[in-house]
């Protein structure tokens, strides 16, 4: 199993990259998993559900499961933020891992830049940044710029630069 990052500001185009990106690697004959760090408190139970009265009466983790899918809930209470690396062994092995966000994790990225939100290029200040996604022009960026609609060449570029997940781990200790 191997990992990538995308950084980049809020509105940059992450998202919308990551949604582009995961068909294109799928055709190649890749299986691919996200992991989506979120910067506000989100909630994937609704309440008036029987799992998300057993999460508010204090249970640890809710699993549900159907025919079509299952999600479990793991419900932090006080405890801090569980870092990549603790996440990363719940998922089951694939072949890429995207990670959407963690833009100041240890992990390898590329970053999605969009000069008209007026946010600074990332990738000057973070060696992991690999190579740039963007449609702007970069004159001094020391790293390759992909253009946003080249979207074969950012699969190119995950290959090239996703890195196994114990490699992570390993050299770099907690993500």
């Amino acid at each position: 199993m191997r990992a990538i990052g995308i950084a980049g500001w809020s509105g940059a185009g992450k998202t919308t990259l990551v949604t582009r990106l995961i068909p294109c690697l799928v055709a190649r004959g890749l299986k691919v998993s996200t992991v989506k760090h979120a910067h506000h408190d989100f909630d994937v139970d609704q309440p008036g559900k029987d799992s998300h009265t057993h999460r508010m009466a204090g249970a640890s983790e809710v699993l549900v499961a159907s025919a079509r899918r299952f999600v479990i809930v793991h419900e932090l209470r006080d405890e801090p933020e569980r870092p990549l690396a603790a996440l990363l062994p719940k998922l089951e092995p694939v072949d890429v891992v995207i990670v959407e966000g963690f833009k100041r994790g240890p992990q390898p990225k590329l970053e999605v830049y969009r000069a008209e939100l007026g946010k600074p290029p990332l990738h000057p200040d973070d060696p992991l940044i690999v190579a740039v996604v963007s449609n702007d022009l970069l004159p001094d960026a020391r790293i390759p710029i992909i253009p946003l609609a080249d979207i074969e060449a950012v699969a190119d570029a995950v290959l090239r630069d996703a890195t196994p997940i114990q490699q992570l781990i390993a050299e770099r200790g907690k993500l």
